[in-house]
């Protein structure tokens, strides 16, 4: 990969510097300015870019300035000219310049960086410095911010919460659908505390079922990936013995993750499964619980508490989320985790993994209050004839 070489710009004359604060700058192979972009192109190149590292498996590097303490007293326009510059200056024909946030900070996205390690990190930085160096008063660099973004390097340390600065698309869109989020939670929390007290009966069943059927709790709790990668205890009623063997799952999950795991035809109709169908560690109560659905009915507790929604993508173990590739991650970054799903009444158990995700990142794609009414309508069918349950 070829470094990024370190240079400093000469200074704009004035009348350059009055055209840059009100146009932006060009600037080209000829010495012309290349285009800086507005807000909403840059954040839409931004995604696109992002989308194309998912699929490349390649890391994306974004570098951000932010000027918003500088631009905020007399000198706006000149401060805006420098940093526009600067940030122009810093970068290669084939990177890409924009606001980030207009008129505070501006973005730089590096493209074909291949495997980015800390020396590619620490040359950029020092060239974005430099150039702001030069265009910049002493007295505004104090008041400039900078900060460097890693597409892919969560893959080295999955401990780390995904970086919302490469997701503006998600905050935007929460932000524009602030209203029709402000429904669906107010339907999470209506629909869950009356499923819950309509329901009680049954838990009741349930647990003495779970309790004379094997020894242990009533109640399982697991920790499983939210929103954003942020851990939860999921509850749901005890399936399994008690004592048991979490590699056989992990195994399982690792090839079905992979691509490598082979259907399994069912018995009768022939159709492809992609679950463990014999899991020893399972119940005789718990076989019944899972083909009913019935053993996560304590998570509607969990969409009280706000972990989860009745509508999403079901949530990740930390292992399985591990072996995503990174393109799967977006099912756990895009909306909060569900009870039920496009995958629970679409394809359940008869689509592969890679399908399941993309049912998941169709439903963040489409989502709406109604397509989670579509689904909460058709999730009775699916658990009543339990197809692709295991």
């Amino acid at each position: 990969m070829s470094k990024i070489a370190l240079a400093k710009q000469k200074p704009a004359s004035s009348a350059n510097r009055l055209a840059v604060a009100r146009f932006g700058d060009r600037r080209g192979p000829a010495g012309l300015m290349q285009q800086v972009l507005p807000e909403e192109l840059f954040v839409g190149m931004l995604c696109f870019e992002r989308k194309k590292a998912e699929r490349s498996q390649r890391k994306l590097l974004l570098v951000l300035v932010d000027g918003t303490s500088a631009l905020q007293g007399s000198r706006h326009r000149e401060v805006r000219g420098g940093l526009v510059r600067a940030v122009d200056a810093a970068r290669r024909e084939t990177d890409i310049a924009g606001w980030y946030q207009e008129d505070r900070i501006l973005g730089t996205i590096f493209t074909e960086m291949g495997d980015v390690d800390a020396t590619d990190v620490e040359t950029v930085v020092s060239k974005v410095r430099e150039a702001l160096d030069v265009e910049l008063s002493p007295e505004d660099l104090k008041l400039v911010h900078m900060s460097v973004h890693i597409f892919g390097s969560d893959e080295q340390n999955p401990d780390l919460p995904p970086d919302t600065a490469l997701y503006p698309d998600l905050l935007d869109r929460k932000d524009s659908k602030r209203i029709p989020l402000l429904v669906k939670r107010f339907m999470d929390v209506v629909l869950s505390a009356a499923a819950l007290i309509f329901c009680l009966p049954l838990f009741l069943v349930i647990a003495i079922a779970v309790k004379l059927g094997s020894k242990g709790p009533v109640f399982f709790q697991q920790e499983r990936l939210g929103q954003f990668r942020k851990p939860f205890k999921c509850l749901k009623f005890r399936s399994m013995y008690a004592e048991n063997d979490p590699k056989i799952h992990q195994e399982f999950m690792k090839d079905l993750i992979a691509g490598s795991y082979k259907s399994k035809a069912e018995e009768g109709t022939g159709r492809p499964v992609y679950k463990m169908k014999d899991d020893p560690r399972i119940t005789r109560v718990g076989r019944f619980l899972r083909r009913t659905s019935f053993d996560e009915l304590p998570q509607f507790i969990n969409v009280l508490l706000g972990d989860m929604s009745l509508v999403g993508p079901r949530p990740p173990l930390a292992y399985e989320y591990e072996r995503y590739d990174t393109w799967h991650r977006r099912r756990v970054l895009e909306v909060k985790p569900g009870i039920t799903g496009l995958w629970q009444v679409k394809g359940r158990s008869r689509v592969p993994f890679d399908d399941m995700v993309r049912l998941d990142i169709q439903y963040a794609r489409e989502w709406s209050v109604w397509l989670d009414l579509t689904i909460l309508l058709e999730t009775p069918r699916a658990v009543v004839l339990g197809d692709g349950a295991y």
